[in-house]
């Protein structure tokens, strides 16, 4: 009996310990299987710059997008349209705005939220108008012409759009919001009399920036896309956004010299611009950076063809598309 009582006890004992093994080996395959799938979520989409520029060809294809004109209200139409396709919602902000020249303006600020219950969230935004006047034009006779504004204004929404129907599918950990705002480039021209005046740009961010989409508002930060699909363009490190965010400035050239982009994010500073983000810092005050394209050659200290009849669809660059748009979406991706 001693024997066989021992026999019986080893064997149960083997078999226990066997059953136990099985259960800590599923536990273990389960969390492994978690982690993998959490993995997978968060994987960042791949970018189509040929997606992007078909979003910026779309919007030069109305024209010149200056407030007021047929083209800029069709426009407006077509982009709450694709981005109501894409956001969890999308609409217009409206307001009326007065100009540098006393002129009463409709501004028409395009609103997109993805995943509004996250409290976590991070604001991505452009301008959508286009310049009305080609006032930095080698040839005096295109100065009161509007401009088609491919670089200035299309290829930042055209990058958003983008990376909007991909988060439709792949979303990130926080809360997206994105914003094309109105009114950006109708500031005082450049042969003005009276040539200063304060707060005549970024008019439609101004008044987003003290009447928000929604009460109390807030984001974790910011990124203004401006002047981001030139072939050959540098993002230097501009002033306001060291001076407000500068976090996100070294986060955001980190990450594109990390994934191959260094030739277009530089490690330098590029000088003080007043765009859409300059009044987010300082109204809301949301930490917002500017990722633009800066030539210090050049008498303006932008591109050659800022604000003249040359800023066409011929100037984008798709590469250049997925370099900025590559860089925000590996960014967002990698919130917690």
């Amino acid at each position: 009996m001693k024997n066989t009582s021992f026999l019986f006890l080893l064997v149960f004992a083997i078999l226990f310990l066997f059953a136990c093994g099985n259960k800590k080996d599923e536990k273990t395959k389960e969390k492994d299987d978690i982690k993998d799938s959490q993995s997978e979520q968060l994987k960042t989409p791949v970018f189509n710059m040929d997606s992007a520029y078909a979003f910026v060809k779309a919007q030069t294809d109305f024209g010149p997008r200056v407030p007021g004109t047929t083209a800029h209200a069709e426009c407006a139409n077509y982009l709450t349209a694709k981005m109501q396709e894409y956001a969890d919602t999308s609409f217009m902000q409206l307001a009326k705005l007065r100009l540098y020249n006393g002129k009463i303006i409709d501004c028409k600020n395009i609103i997109s939220v993805f995943d509004e219950e996250k409290t976590a969230r991070i604001l991505l935004c452009a301008h959508w108008d286009s310049r009305p006047y080609a006032d930095w034009d080698t040839d005096p006779a295109n100065h009161t012409k509007p401009i088609d504004g491919a670089d200035d204004g299309a290829s930042g929404v055209g990058v958003l759009m983008e990376i909007a129907r991909l988060i439709s599918n792949y979303r990130p950990n926080v809360g997206i919001d994105i914003i094309f705002f109105d009114v950006e480039d109708y500031g005082e021209p450049k042969d003005a009399q009276g040539r200063g005046k304060d707060n005549t740009w970024a008019l439609g961010s101004q008044y987003w920036a003290k009447n928000p989409h929604k009460a109390g508002y807030f984001a974790k930060y910011g990124i203004l896309l401006d002047m981001v699909g030139a072939k050959d363009a540098v993002f230097t490190k501009e002033g306001f956004s060291l001076m407000y965010a500068p976090t996100i400035v070294d986060k955001v050239w980190k990450t594109a010299e990390e994934i191959g982009y260094a030739n277009y994010f530089q490690h330098r500073e590029g000088g003080y611009v007043t765009d859409d983000h300059y009044y987010i810092n300082t109204i809301i005050g949301i930490p917002t950076i500017d990722i633009i394209h800066r030539n210090p050659e050049t008498e303006s200290g932008f591109g050659a063809h800022w604000h003249t009849m040359k800023d066409n669809i011929e100037i984008i660059d798709p590469t250049t598309l997925k370099a900025v748009g590559h860089t925000v979406l590996e960014v967002i991706f990698s919130e917690q």
